[in-house]
């Protein structure tokens, strides 16, 4: 059962001073009988309370105010987890009644949620490459592997070319993009095959596997299979899920999921960076100073489209 030590700092800095700061925190890993939290200490700047709920989808989200005027805010969480290893769905019989009971399903809470359908423009193309009628030789866990395979062939991992506020359209067009953008197309063509899918946010560990995300933020997607229940899904690297990733949250997509955001009174001119370190066992913690940032941003981030059709041209 790996054990894992993760540093995820969070940093703005304002050009003049802010205030009335509000913010929301999705930063504790989930607990269930595949993770287990050892250990987690969060440390915001000026030591405000942290008020902790459950939301619908059973995350744990912390809520903080900061109303004093300041030119920084640090959020940063220390955790250590226990990941342990999952036992995979059977690959050997197919039963047919598995389509007819993911059936029954879109009926059901809170299957809904997991099955409501962005509206895309390029929805016939987005079925065209799903192929549809693999459902009738394959089960929900094969189909689900298949367009898993499908995203990592067919879209390039490029950072830069995309942010948080990028569509689906944009993705599709663009075929490219980073985990965040691979786990928002699975989702799309998983959903479209009546698959019930999940966007999580979380991390990769450690820095030994040659994996893209590694030792930073990530995200993935979870399908519900019938009788064996959510099975991540990697599109980023092409794998199913199992104890090398952390958990944080899950919901339909980013939005539901966004690890650190917040509104405040004050200048759009600021600065956000954001670290991760990871160390495995008991490995000594790599220090931040050392570590590249996840994500960097100075201004507004332009449109991602706009911005890749001037990358091509250039």
């Amino acid at each position: 059962m790996p054990k894992f030590t993760i540093h995820h700092s969070t940093n703005y800095s304002y050009e003049t001073p802010v205030y009335d700061s509000a913010n929301q925190i999705m930063l504790y890993p989930i607990k269930d009988k595949q993770q287990e939290v050892v250990e987690q200490q969060i440390k915001i700047t000026n030591d405000p309370t942290v008020d902790v709920y459950t939301d619908y989808y059973g995350n744990e989200v912390g809520t903080f105010t900061h109303p004093e005027a300041h030119r920084e805010l640090k959020i940063e969480s220390i955790v250590i987890v226990n990941v342990k290893k999952r036992i995979m769905p059977e690959t050997s019989i197919f039963k047919e009644d598995e389509w007819a009971n993911l059936k029954v399903l879109s009926y059901q809470l809170p299957y809904i949620n997991f099955l409501k359908q962005e509206i895309v423009a390029s929805q016939e193309e987005i079925l065209a490459a799903i192929n549809l009628s693999q459902k009738e030789n394959n089960s929900p866990f094969e189909v689900a592997k298949n367009l898993c395979d499908y995203v990592f062939k067919n879209f390039r991992y490029i950072k830069g070319v995309t942010t948080v506020e990028t569509t689906v359209e944009e993705i599709w067009k663009i075929k490219s993009g980073v985990c965040q953008d691979f786990a928002h197309i699975l989702l799309v063509m998983l959903r479209y095959m009546k698959i019930p899918a999940r966007y999580v946010s979380g991390y990769i560990c450690p820095n030994k596997n040659g994996m893209r995300g590694e030792g930073a933020t990530h995200a993935w997607v979870e399908a519900y299979l019938p009788d064996y229940g959510w099975l991540g899904f990697d599109p980023t690297n092409n794998c199913i899920v199992d104890d090398t990733h952390v958990r944080l949250a899950v919901g339909r997509n980013f939005v539901d999921c966004s690890p650190v955001k917040g509104i405040y009174k004050g200048t759009s001119n600021h600065k956000l960076e954001v670290k991760v370190s990871v160390a495995y066992e008991n490995d000594p913690l790599p220090s931040l100073e050392q570590t590249d940032p996840v994500y960097g941003l100075e201004t507004a981030p332009i449109n991602s489209y706009r911005k890749f059709v001037d990358m091509q041209q250039q």
